[in-house]
């Protein structure tokens, strides 16, 4: 595939989002970026190669757009990570799921040449019975109790209709484990800034961490190179719950499965909890990715392992 002219990029206000727009502007002048989000960003501040698009994915603007502008490449990053509690799932997935399966009609009708898009590890979904580590053939099986993983299993199987029927769009999915940077504060960090770590007795619960750089530089890569196919993205290694709690000098506290489950029971209908019982699937069952298939595939080199994100990462908070 020929040097991309003009690029989208979905979800430009997020986390991820932003950092693509600046490094994808900084290290390819000559790209034409147009950059969308339901949320305002700080236009001002934006590379001169820059457009932004104030917008909801949900609505016709989206496919009008994609239709208008006849773009190279599509980055589509915009998804429901950590809703706010006044959204519904119904919500999340008009978000996350029918506003993918349109903007992708939108770009067989548009021609545009490439599709990248971010889904997860957690569309493998949290099963006792998942490989250590997960290759991409593993299947994917998002557990339908998590609106997260069950989407992002739903979009990929979209992605996959959308292969078969339309191999001349050509595709790069990421699948990242949990992505942490110097500022970044998610659910999953959220559970290591209390006193103690808390786990789930009898299981390892295996983490595996990708420093927000890397990803984006993966990224910028999957626009510009000649790369397509579904990759797995996450440092080498991981680290269990207690390893992550003497990591933090915390102390490790496993509680029996039952336990937890019994407590989230009762907390969450009482609005003292936004997680239920099945929460203890998140943690028994984390999907362990393996990167070998990254590592083969792209020419950037990863900054850190597992381990030396989650200690980069550690130093941010202490």
């Amino acid at each position: 595939m020929a040097h991309p002219d003009k690029v989208l990029i979905t979800g430009a206000a997020g986390f991820i989002g932003r950092q693509l727009v600046q490094q994808l502007a900084l290290l390819h002048s000559g790209i034409r970026i147009c950059a969308t989000d339901v949320r305002p960003i700080d236009v001002a501040a934006l590379p001169a190669s820059v457009v932004f698009r104030q917008l909801d994915v949900r609505t016709s603007e989206l496919p009008e757009l994609v239709a208008e502008e006849r773009f190279d490449v599509v980055a589509h990053l915009a998804s429901i990570v950590t809703p706010p509690k006044s959204m519904t799932r119904q919500e999340m997935f008009e978000i996350d799921v029918t506003a993918t399966e349109r903007l992708l009609a939108a770009c067989v009708k548009a021609g545009v040449r490439k599709f990248v898009v971010t889904s997860s590890g957690a569309a493998y979904g949290y099963h006792p019975d998942n490989p250590i580590p997960l290759t991409e053939r593993a299947a994917l099986r998002g557990n339908s109790e998590f609106a997260y993983s069950d989407h992002k299993r739903l979009v990929e199987e979209a992605l996959a209709r959308f292969r078969a029927t339309h191999p001349e769009i050509m595709q790069v999915v990421f699948r990242p484990g949990t992505v942490l940077g110097n500022s970044v504060r998610n659910q999953i960090t959220a559970l290591f800034d209390k006193p103690f770590v808390l786990g789930i007795k009898g299981f390892d619960s295996r983490f595996v961490f990708i420093w927000d750089a890397d990803l984006v530089a993966l990224l910028v890569e999957g626009i510009v190179g000649p790369i397509a196919g579904q990759f797995n993205v996450a440092g080498d290694g991981w680290l269990t719950m207690r390893e992550l709690a003497a990591r933090l000098n915390k102390k490790y506290l496993a509680l029996p499965a039952a336990l937890v489950e019994g407590g989230l029971a009762i907390l969450k209908p009482l609005g003292l909890s936004q997680y239920g019982p099945e929460q203890t699937m998140f943690l028994k069952y984390r999907p362990v990715l393996d990167n070998s298939l990254l590592k083969a595939t792209f020419q950037h080199r990863l900054r850190y392992t597992s381990a030396g994100a989650f200690d980069a990462f550690a130093t941010d908070l202490s």
